[in-house]
């Protein structure tokens, strides 16, 4: 059979061994014409990348290639021939309990969260997805039929889905990644996909103080389950409870902000479901701190506190980092465009006790017009690399403030990605004397 791999990042990669080790013939496509590939590979690069497509038989949509881009040159009939590495996880995984999570805020630590608590009930698990780990390289750690699968999925993996996990949970969503769906109606159609194939056996488990998630989730004819109202996980009198049960108060758990009480009540809404384990939900809810570039605190210096939210990449989580400290905090934002709008972000900026915003990257501007627009006037340019962003925030800074790293943008431009962004600001808060 001809396939093609229609662009060449980790789960192309991932994509190209799976089917390549089936004896396909396999050809790269990507618009990158300088990629570097497996030596004997065939390849279509450059700009037209995306031409001729119809001469193979099967196209493994990267999650970043949008469907449009594949219909460019092609009939739209071509897209029965799409695969993506998610959709056949999904159809050949040896296990079927298999746990899909998405949202627009929270997948990542929602996804870790279900995957210790479960851990902590005793189960083995396999955590992956957007989170880190392409679904199909999952199967290379010998995934058993009584084994659970956690997987965190985006909008880009979701979009033409296929096959659906047993259990499903939407988190609060909110509009995002215009830069990359053709509209907001695209955009929401794309995680209700996760749902729409579930079956009256399935369960989905969605935010029920969202009515963007309640829609999303009613696609299917699973069973569905609320949180943050009965009978999924509650937030009531400062704990979490579940079936009348107190799980924690809310001042126990480890991770910061009152928004990560939503993340919590999700996995506690998953684990009952399984297993009805309050102590494995207290005992990784009393200690696990977060993952790598979500409110991680890096540091303490001369009194300020440092923290680094660069996986935050929109308003949204922006505003909820703002909100997990009381302090007075010097806030680093800007970056990349995602189609965002940043009037509600300033507004926040000006409610919080913010004593400085650092503006960087090219939506500086247009953040700096929405400051204007609330009266908000302590801001300033961040600077053109981290080291002299940190520095700046290290200056303005006063003892007892606090430092956040939370840009409410994408990170292209003067970095890699998110990742590149974080680390960055690690290693320059790491040099402050």
């Amino acid at each position: 059979m001809q396939v093609a791999i229609l662009g060449y990042g980790k789960q192309g990669k991932s994509a190209h061994e799976y089917w390549g080790k089936q004896g396909h013939q396999i050809t790269i496509c990507d618009q990158n014409q300088d990629l570097e590939l497996p030596e004997g590979t065939k390849s279509q690069l450059g700009e037209n990348w995306n031409k001729n497509l119809d001469q193979f038989d099967l196209l493994i949509r990267s999650p970043f290639v949008h469907p449009r881009e594949i219909t460019k040159y092609s009939s739209p009939d071509i897209l029965t021939k799409v695969a993506t590495v998610t959709d056949e996880f999904l159809k050949v995984c040896p296990s079927k309990n298999v746990i899909g999570i998405t949202g627009t805020k929270g997948k990542g630590t929602t996804s870790t969260l279900v995957a210790k608590m479960l851990e902590a009930d005793g189960k083995k698990v396999h955590l992956g997805g957007n989170i880190g780990i392409p679904p199909l390289d999952m199967l290379k750690s010998g995934i058993k039929r009584d084994d659970w699968v956690v997987l965190e999925l985006a909008n880009f993996q979701l979009i033409d889905i296929k096959h659906s996990p047993h259990i499903g949970v939407c988190l609060m969503v909110v509009l995002e990644h215009l830069d990359w769906h053709t509209n907001d109606t695209e955009y929401y159609n794309a995680k209700k996909q996760m749902f729409v194939k579930q079956r009256s056996e399935d369960i989905a488990i969605y935010f029920a103080n969202n009515k963007i998630s309640t829609d999303i989730a009613s696609a299917g004819s699973s069973r569905k389950i609320p949180y943050y109202l009965k009978p999924g996980a509650i937030v009531k009198d400062d704990k979490i409870m579940i079936d009348g049960q107190e799980i924690i108060e809310t001042k126990d758990i480890k991770l910061l902000g009152a928004h990560n009480w939503q993340n919590a009540c999700a996995a506690v809404t998953v684990l009952w479901q399984i297993s009805k384990n309050s102590e494995a939900a207290r005992k990784v809810l009393s200690t696990f701190a977060g993952s790598e570039f979500r409110l991680e605190f890096r540091r303490e210096v001369n009194n300020v506190k440092y923290y680094n939210d660069s996986f935050g990449t929109t308003p949204e989580t922006a505003i909820v980092a703002m909100q997990a400290f009381k302090e007075p905090k010097v806030i680093i934002l800007g970056g990349s465009d995602k189609g965002a709008n940043y009037d509600s972000l300033a507004a926040e900026v000006l409610k919080q006790n913010t004593r400085t915003v650092l503006l960087i990257g090219d939506q500086a501007k247009r953040i700096e017009e929405s400051l204007k627009k609330v009266g908000f006037k302590d801001y300033m340019p961040g600077g053109d690399n981290m080291k002299e962003i940190v520095k700046n925030a290290s200056a303005q800074a006063m003892p007892g403030d606090v430092v956040l790293l939370s840009t409410a943008c994408a990170s292209f431009g003067m970095f890699k990605n998110y990742q590149d962004r974080g680390e960055q600001f690690n290693q320059a808060v790491a040099e402050l004397i």
